[in-house]
């Protein structure tokens, strides 16, 4: 999925933690979660992994981010009311 730049600007800033917030306040829940790593649902077919360490709460890599936000169907009203871009 393709960003325009003034909203890849806000959202590759977003913490691990403001993503999985924005996932449990869309709907989403926590199927399994194991030490560092923990899957969220939403419904039967949707799936959302996420590599999860304490001490690293930002993703290095924008194209994970990117991966992770198109795996949700999320567009620019969703981020607007997830609160993740203004």
């Amino acid at each position: 999925m393709n960003y325009s730049k003034n909203i890849w600007q806000q959202l590759k800033g977003i913490s691990k933690v403001e993503f999985i917030r924005a996932l449990e306040k869309d709907g989403w829940k926590l199927d399994t979660g194991f030490d560092k790593y923990s899957t969220y649902r939403k419904g039967s077919d949707r799936r959302v992994y996420i590599h999860y360490h304490k001490s690293k709460d930002t993703f290095k890599n924008p194209k994970l981010l990117k991966m992770l936000l198109g795996a949700t169907g999320w567009d620019e009203d969703d981020f607007k009311r997830l609160g993740l871009i203004k």
